[in-house]
């Protein structure tokens, strides 16, 4: 049923395609609470204003995403979208509708077996990056946290679209995050930690970009220091605690 509701059914404890990261006796209750602490922490700490942005988890073969239009201080758990992954578009379940972007979170899931949690906002420098269609490339070794030697950036699509989707599925190709052409930015992870963690990381690399390009020109590192550092990247960066 396109569009329409479910109806609303208690969360399993995660089994059969939990994201190794998140603890085996999680609840799905666990994790909506964890989607609403991290929807407010990407506000205070300055990376997404308002309700502009949204955030998704997998949970076994569907996906929980913030809904649309509500504000951050006022969620409460139920309030999230559960969307499995192979239903028919829109079909969800839970009182409220899915963000208005459900559409590249689901197919991001479908396009990444790996990830666990997408993190999407409209972070001021990463966006205005975006509205310049401008990549964002190797000025700093940080920039292999996201995969290679850029974070690439799409053309534009109208929110909520199926070709804005396709663009980011396709941006994201061998990276873990993506620019989206005079929108924002995606970071995915495998967990909602790393998801958030890169999310922040991307935002401070555009914004240092912005600065040192207010200066002059900076040096592009070469393509084989990424790629040695993106191998020295897989035990770096935030880990799982034991």
């Amino acid at each position: 049923m396109a569009g329409g509701r479910l109806g609303v059914k208690a969360g399993p404890r995660f089994g059969a395609g939990r994201p190794p990261r998140y603890p085996a006796l999680m609840t799905e209750e666990d994790l909506r609470r964890e989607i609403i602490a991290r929807c407010r922490e990407m506000n205070r700490l300055g990376i997404n204003q308002g309700t502009s942005g949204n955030i998704s988890a997998r949970v076994a073969d569907a996906m929980l995403v913030t809904p649309t239009a509500t504000d951050y201080d006022l969620l409460a758990p139920d309030m999230l979208a559960r969307m499995p992954l192979d239903a028919p578009d829109g079909a969800y379940e839970g009182p409220r509708q899915p963000s208005s972007e459900w559409r590249f979170h689901r197919d991001i899931y479908r396009a990444r077996p790996e990830v666990g949690a997408i993190v999407h906002t409209h972070a001021t420098y990463a966006t205005i990056f975006s509205m310049l269609r401008r990549p964002l490339v190797a000025t700093h070794y940080m920039i292999a946290a996201f995969g290679g030697p850029d974070v690439r950036c799409t053309d534009y699509a109208p929110y909520g679209t199926p070709e804005l989707s396709a663009l980011a599925v396709e941006g994201l190709r061998d990276r873990t995050a993506v620019l989206l052409g005079s929108h924002g930015m995606i970071a995915v992870g495998a967990d909602l930690a790393e998801a958030m963690w890169r999310a922040v990381e991307l935002e401070t690399l555009a914004k240092m970009t912005h600065l040192a390009l207010a200066i002059g020109t900076p040096v592009v590192l070469p393509d084989d220091e990424i790629a040695r550092t993106v191998e020295r990247f897989k035990g770096y960066g935030l880990q799982k605690k034991s």
